[in-house]
């Protein structure tokens, strides 16, 4: 019994060795840089240990000024692109080589395979087709009122805590206006949440907030080892959220007329994924319902948390930066006296250039998601020095380009000015790509922009941010590490003053 399990031993052993000098030869023989690698776990042995993030900068910064960089995905080589005109090439010139993700769920997980944001083509194109018409210009325009509408409610919900002397919660407090916008534009659900914290969708949202340890381990795989999804029933979302949103989306789609009313898919996000389904019917098609609240839930998710993240951190930024917070508040005041009894709008915030840039400069330095990742569908030639077979990974790396000084001097200092429209050819094309760039970059952006333009013009307009004791400086903020986007991983707050 001993010799048989001496002699299993020994074999998986030697196994290991041969597989892991294999894996470390493997960039080596093609001539391309390679960091450490572990036998089991690739170049990832830093998962639940630290931000990707943060790994993808230090990465970049390890092998600079190298174009590109191989590692490990597990047992699967990938290519890191550090490259702009890599990175062009990659997401935009050559995108029909580049159509798919690595990332996606699995047959155990149909909310989390479904949607947007991990299905390959032919799948991905349809969808994608279908909803676009929900982020045009004109229907922007059209949600006016509701921004409107809701900027007064975090203006009152922020002057009613300074009244309760209450200790905000920056991305608490920016999640729930970013709810309440995602709720009623996009699913026509009436929602309070700026106001009062809660509300059907909010809860939602907070559980989304939630990275237990097994969570963590569930979006790794997701992200960078899908094929164990199904092995140990790994699931995008937990399971009781998915069930508490199929109840929610039952009772939305209810209160339409239900799946046989006639859709013309152009009034929001829930019409135009009826007509999605009503389409497929005529075609003859088969389209489960769970593809229409896999993508409903994708979009709840990317809509409130990049846009809540991005403002915590332009807000607190500007808490230690009054400089940059005066030149703001002095544009936002000349916009707001020459519209007169007129509110702001889409139009006449997207003109103004240092709202502009201080965003653009928040989500340089806070790229919520600091990659893009990349399946060879063949044989790639990379440059003249390298191809790639089909099949592998490429990563953008998005992060390492966003903090290189070479492109953005100083990258730890808040900077607006970098993006002012008389510096804008000192940014070098594709070295700053916060939603991705290509066919598949983020279908949400002009929602984005306007959700953080409303929302940062109202706070800065009407109250005054400070520094609060105890609570750590920008560049000391530490980040999230069993998720894996780019997210504070401590409460972050500062005490408004009203300028009234």
């Amino acid at each position: 019994m001993y010799l048989v399990l001496l002699i299993l031993i020994s074999i998986l052993s030697l196994w290991l060795y041969i597989k892991w000098t294999s894996m470390k030869n493997y960039w080596k023989n093609l001539g391309v840089p390679q960091g450490e690698v572990h036998p089991i776990f690739g170049s990832m042995s830093f998962l639940q240990k630290k931000n990707p993030g943060t790994w993808l900068n230090e990465l970049y910064q390890q092998f600079k000024p190298a174009p590109y960089v191989g590692i490990w995905v597990f047992w699967r080589p990938a290519l890191v692109v550090n490259s702009p005109a890599l990175a062009r090439q990659i997401l935009v010139k050559d995108a029909d080589v580049f159509r798919n993700r690595l990332l996606g769920s699995g047959k155990t997980d149909p909310m989390g395979a479904l949607n947007l944001f991990t299905v390959d083509d032919p799948l991905w194109s349809s969808i994608r087709r279908r909803l676009t018409t929900v982020f045009t210009a004109s229907k922007l325009r059209g949600w006016q009122e509701l921004y409107q509408s809701k900027v007064e409610d975090l203006v009152y919900r922020i002057n009613a805590d300074i009244e309760k002397g209450v200790v905000n919660n920056l991305r608490s407090l920016f999640a729930d206006f970013s709810t309440d916008i995602i709720g009623e534009s996009s699913f026509g659900v009436q929602c309070q949440a700026t106001r009062n914290n809660s509300g059907p969708l909010r809860e939602m949202t907070k559980e989304f907030e939630k990275y237990s340890t097994w969570r963590g381990m569930a979006w790794s795989s997701i992200f960078f080892l899908p094929d164990v999804v199904d092995i140990f029933r790994f699931s995008l979302w937990p399971k009781n959220t998915v069930e508490y949103f199929r109840r929610v989306f039952k009772l939305m789609v209810e209160e339409r007329g239900g799946y046989d009313r006639e859709m013309d898919g152009k009034r929001d996000l829930l019409d135009a994924l009826l007509k999605m389904k009503q389409d497929a019917i005529k075609d003859n098609q088969d389209m489960d319902v769970d593809v229409l609240i896999s993508n409903a839930m994708i979009f709840l998710q990317g809509g409130y948390d990049t846009s809540s993240a991005a403002l915590t951190y332009a807000v607190y930024e500007l808490a230690y930066s009054p400089e940059c917070q005066q030149k703001l508040y002095e544009e936002l005041a000349a916009a707001k006296e020459s519209l007169g009894d007129k509110k702001f709008d889409a139009e006449s915030l997207a003109q103004l250039p240092y709202l502009d840039a201080v965003l653009k400069e928040s989500l340089r330095k806070y790229p919520i998601m600091g990659w893009m990742d990349r399946v060879a569908l063949k044989s790639y030639k990379v440059d003249e020095n390298l191809t790639i077979p089909a099949n592998t990974v490429v990563y953008v790396n998005g992060m390492g380009m966003q903090m290189d000084p070479e492109y953005f001097p100083d990258p730890q200092e808040f900077q607006p000015e970098r993006f002012l429209p008389e510096n804008a050819a000192n940014i070098v094309p594709y070295t700053y790509i916060p939603f991705g760039e290509g066919p598949r970059m983020c279908i949400g952006k002009r929602i984005g922009q306007n959700t953080m333009r409303y929302a940062l013009a109202a706070v800065i307009l009407n109250f005054e941010v400070r520094p609060l004791p105890a609570f750590p400086t920008p560049n000391e903020i530490p980040f999230e590490k069993k998720g894996l986007f780019y997210l504070p991983g401590t409460t972050l707050s500062v005490e408004f003053k009203s300028r009234k």
